[in-house]
């Protein structure tokens, strides 16, 4: 397993290998089973690492549907690659480094996806001053994350593959289906790369990105879709919450911790916002912004962050409030309108009784600016 470096621990985010290194040893030490060649863990320790084994202190990561976590260690295993899906913010992105930090030992052979993604930039390019000098040769060549991971026997990470144009995006068919990277330039054996053991290909794509660039039936058919969905539990998005944000502040070195009634209030006004309706039935317009659990876990970040800088360290309803407008309103201004109802409809009447929501309807002349 990757060891923590000097590097990573000056890192404002140290991959997944690195900050569980612990955990991922505890794991290697007590695993025992049948492992599929080209892994470092047995598909049970993978899943243990993902969902937790309190038995050897390995903390749950992920906060969702542990049969989904099944699934993709199984289609891991397999011929065919594994693409998340879902709204943004499920923690797709999160789920991925996972996997492929428990797999592979390493979560950085990542493709980052956009509009501008190239080729060359998937699978290799050239040294062109070595080129111009000695022409192709594989001295010459510049590996990219994919043949990195093909050679290596590694899982490659590939992000937002549906922002890359589809062109670019058929590159994966041939090293999906027949596990093989053309190297035209080059001649003899290293013209032909073959995939070690281990290769496989762990996509993500965002919903509300569908028809940006659609995948050719060709490319769907060589991957396993897995749909990763929005917490449901409120218990458990809270528990998600209060653990990320006190790990994001306790990195940051900031005393100040999210309370559970604000941990609560939080998650309440997540829901309301994201179901367009309250619990007790009040229905409320919901906003074109993404309200989920990774934008929750940033307001209470932030929230902590203004009440031990600019105030007294203790959190209250306004620091959630002052956050949560921003982030209702950085994708559509005119959501604006339906957080005023909100308050209006919602806060105002919890306020009478509940200081927690008191303090968050102190906010609501910030909409009117």
């Amino acid at each position: 397993m990757t060891r923590p470096t000097p590097e990573h621990t000056a890192a404002l985010k140290a991959p997944a290998e690195a900050t569980y290194a612990a955990e991922l040893a505890a794991l290697a030490a007590a695993d025992t089973g049948p492992r599929p060649e080209g892994w470092r863990l047995t598909p049970r320790a993978v899943r243990a690492f993902v969902v937790g084994d309190p038995r050897l202190g390995v903390t749950r990561k992920f906060y969702g549907d542990d049969a989904l976590v099944d699934r993709c260690v199984v289609t891991l295993m397999s011929n065919r690659g594994l693409l998340l899906v879902g709204e943004p913010g499920t923690a797709k992105s999160m789920l991925s480094e996972l996997f492929a930090a428990a797999v592979s030992g390493d979560s950085t052979c990542t493709v980052q996806g956009s509009s501008g993604t190239t080729q060359d930039q998937i699978t290799y390019s050239w040294n062109y001053a070595l080129l111009l000098a000695e022409g192709p040769s594989p001295r010459a060549l510049v590996r990219g994350p994919m043949y990195d991971a093909l050679t290596g026997g590694r899982i490659c990470r590939f992000e937002e593959v549906t922002r890359v144009q589809p062109e670019i995006q058929d590159v994966l068919i041939g090293l999906l289906s027949d596990k093989v990277l053309h190297v035209p330039e080059l001649t003899g054996p290293e013209a032909v790369v073959f995939a070690a053991r281990g290769f496989n290909v762990l996509a993500t794509a965002n919903l509300r990105d569908r028809g940006v660039h659609e995948m050719s039936s060709a490319l769907k058919r060589r991957f396993n879709f897995e749909t990763v969905r929005p917490i449901r539990d409120r218990a458990l998005e809270a528990r998600l919450i209060g653990e990320q944000t006190g790990a994001l502040l306790e990195r940051a070195e900031v005393e100040t911790r999210l309370g559970a009634d604000v941990v609560d209030l939080l998650v309440t006004a997540f829901h309301d916002l994201r179901e367009g309706v309250t619990a007790d039935g009040v229905v409320v317009e919901k906003p074109t912004a993404i309200m989920s659990s990774a934008e929750a876990v940033a307001v209470g970040y932030a929230a902590a962050l203004d009440a031990h800088y600019f105030g007294d360290g203790d959190v209250g309803g306004e620091h959630v409030a002052r956050q949560l407008i921003g982030t209702v309103l950085k994708d559509n201004p005119d959501d604006g309108t339906k957080l005023q109802h909100y308050f209006d409809v919602v806060v105002k009447p919890r306020a009478r009784s509940d200081k927690r929501w008191k303090g968050v309807l102190a906010t609501r002349g910030e909409l009117d600016r």
